[in-house]
């Protein structure tokens, strides 16, 4: 079985559409003899909005959160998957995602994987600069330096010997985790290759390419040369992407 576990504060206007998404994926597995396929945990920050409510409309399982690496962590805490799916809320699956994914997962023996990304809504842009900036540079570091964000597809086994997240760090705790994944246990990580994230352009749209670009930049920066980002330098908010001016109409 696999858990699939998202983190969220506030996401009434996404979740949906990642949830429906869920709902129609095709698995490599039957569910023989009562077994189910896979589990939705649903790590709540606290929402005021219609989150939950559409989380219980899908049946998905629901546990306190904070910000994404404690939720992700209580997340997983439930999880009865011995396969770990993090995935962030303003995402969507593509028809067939989970079938390709974890064939690719299980055909090439890794321990982790992570996913390149296409932005919605699409536009020549925003898909120029997500594959020159995120996807282009992921796959050619595949080997050498392991990035995973957005979507995580990790063995439930490593992620408790890797003591889950790191919640002292304040951005790219999912970056981190690759890493270590990589170095402490000699763990195979990889980018899966036959299929992708549909992840909302809504941090860009809000707070500028070329200024995510620069702080995604700096960030990989202060992790290749200082460490994880532990302090508030980047001044990273959970919930901080609606556009509100939209929020306010």
């Amino acid at each position: 079985m696999i858990s699939i576990i998202i983190p969220a504060l506030n996401e009434e206007k996404y979740l949906s559409l990642l949830l429906e998404s869920i709902k129609k994926q095709k698995f490599p597995f039957g569910s023989a003899q009562g077994r189910q396929d896979y589990e939705i945990i649903l790590a709540d920050a606290g929402s005021k909005d219609k989150t939950l409510e559409i989380a219980k409309k899908y049946g998905c399982i629901i546990t306190p959160g904070g910000l994404p690496a404690k939720g992700r962590n209580l997340g997983a805490k439930v999880a009865k998957g011995e396969l770990l799916f993090f995935l962030d809320a303003d995402t969507v699956l593509p028809d067939n995602f989970l079938k390709k994914a974890l064939s690719e997962f299980n055909e090439r023996n890794l321990g982790l994987a992570s996913f390149c990304l296409v932005p919605f809504p699409r536009s020549k842009i925003s898909y120029f600069f997500m594959n020159i900036f995120y996807n282009q540079p992921i796959i050619l570091l595949e080997n050498t330096l392991p990035h995973s964000a957005v979507g995580i597809l990790i063995k439930k086994d490593l992620f408790e010997k890797l003591s889950g997240y790191d919640e002292d760090i304040k951005l790219a705790e999912d970056h981190d985790l690759g890493r270590r994944a990589q170095k402490l246990f000699g763990a195979k990580t990889g980018i899966i290759k036959s299929t992708e994230i549909f992840v909302s352009d809504r941090r860009f749209r809000t707070e500028g390419w070329l200024s995510v670009g620069l702080k995604c930049l700096l960030c990989e920066l202060h992790l290749i040369f200082i460490g994880p980002v532990k302090t508030d330098i980047f001044n990273y908010k959970f919930d901080h992407y609606e556009n509100k001016k939209e929020t306010k109409k």
